[in-house]
């Protein structure tokens, strides 16, 4: 956990005045009366720096993002430095066009709402100090977002869904099941043992030089892997996917990811070229590797809805499921994802595909559940901190582990 006066010194004397002007920019309503809630969500956990104004209804009245993608494809890589001075240099834009768009002034809103945790420290001490400037100059009050809670109930924006419902959320950082009975009450089902999905399927692409290949040279990892998938045969490999003797719901991709590399270096010795040149059977290996991963997912998620069934948790029957995080909008994780549910009688709903992946909109949203509900709201934040590393929720995965349930044999059809 580090604390605030670490990362109080991120922005210079400068940067400071960078701010003012930026609110010197607005013309300020300081008598203006909004009847609804508005809230000006700011992301910078990872690699995106992203701002938008959202209000209780669920309009999203203004929104701005900056993507490192390309820069990180470059490196091979995320390098926190790297990220945090694009953060540093981008953030001032980004929040001033989604306040700009809104057509509202800074002191229209009723409270600013940003990641603190989970993520890289040195992109979320960004984030926090920009907002803990805005703060303190407009005396608005702080929400403190995890990022996690955010993914989780984005859904609401986008649909009409009550607590309680199940949440699978995957991503490049991230892999857990939760159950989510209100804004702020998850019971944790289970989650990564070592890497997550997005990881993998990034280190993979890398693997297989995919950044070399002409229809991926521009894509990240995941969504390499995706497209090339559809060109290949998932049953040209026999990929094992991983604790199939487990009866929990804990989730491991390092294992897969091993086995994968190992199959690559035969094949490139059976095709006679060098690391780092895109193998004749990228496709396939591609396609095997997303289908051992969906089905892992997928498994381990149908053990969370029996779980939860069993314990009087979900109902039997038009329960809800709701998959979000970046791997969530892999469309083939989908389908094997909604093979389930059919089976469980539950219903998947995933958010549209650009709120998958991180953005400000879901931590405004995030802000307007809790500022409704009255949580989490601080009007002092000195001393806030900002956490690398965060659970979400009572972990409750012993628990599952001890009931032991077994999957029913059936075919999961993808």
């Amino acid at each position: 956990m580090l604390i605030l006066n670490k990362t109080a010194g991120i922005f210079s004397k400068a940067s400071k005045r960078k701010t003012y002007e930026f609110l010197s920019s607005f013309t300020l309503h300081p008598g203006k009366q909004f009847l609804h809630k508005i809230v000006l969500g700011i992301e910078t956990s990872c690699d995106d720096t992203a701002a938008a104004v959202v209000d209780e209804t669920g309009n999203v009245l203004g929104e701005a993002i900056h993507s490192q993608t390309e820069i990180h494809l470059k490196t091979g890589g995320i390098i926190p430095p790297v990220a945090q001075q694009l953060h540093k240099e981008n953030i001032h834009r980004i929040v001033q066009e989604a306040v700009s768009a809104s057509n509202l002034s800074p002191s229209d809103l009723s409270a600013i709402a940003t990641t603190i945790k989970p993520g890289l420290a040195l992109s979320l001490g960004v984030g926090l100090s920009f907002s803990l400037q805005l703060v303190n100059q407009l005396k608005k009050p702080f929400i403190p977002i995890h990022h996690m809670e955010a993914h989780a109930l984005t859904i609401r924006l986008t649909n009409h869904v009550e607590f309680p419902f199940l949440a699978l959320l995957i991503s490049g950082g991230h892999c857990l099941l939760a159950l989510v009975q209100g804004v702020s009450e998850f019971l944790l089902l289970g989650k990564s043992l070592d890497i997550a999905p997005g990881d993998m399927f990034d280190k993979v692409a890398r693997r297989l030089s995919l950044g070399k290949h002409p229809e991926c040279a521009t894509m990240s990892g995941g969504k390499a892997i995706e497209h090339l998938a559809k060109q290949g045969n998932k049953l040209c490999f026999d990929l094992k996917h991983p604790m199939q003797r487990a009866k929990n719901c804990d989730f491991s991709f390092s294992g897969l990811q091993n086995n994968v590399d190992k199959l690559i270096t035969q094949k490139e010795k059976e095709e006679g070229i060098e690391a780092g040149q895109v193998l004749s059977s990228a496709a396939d290996i591609a396609a095997a590797v997303q289908h051992a991963a969906a089905r892992h997912i997928a498994r381990t998620t149908y053990r969370a809805i029996l779980f939860c069934q069993r314990r009087g948790l979900l109902a039997h029957t038009d329960a809800v499921v709701v998959a979000s995080g970046g791997v969530a909008s892999n469309m083939y994780i989908r389908k094997a994802l909604e093979a389930v549910t059919d089976l469980t009688r539950c219903t998947l709903l995933c958010p549209p595909p650009r709120l998958c992946t991180d953005n400000g909109i879901m931590i405004a949203w995030n802000g307007i559940e809790r500022l409704r509900a009255g949580l989490g709201i601080l009007y002092n934040p000195e001393g806030i901190r900002y956490e690398p590393k965060c659970p979400l929720g009572l972990d409750i995965s012993k628990e599952v582990g001890e009931a032991a349930i077994k999957i029913p044999r059936v075919i999961i059809k993808i």
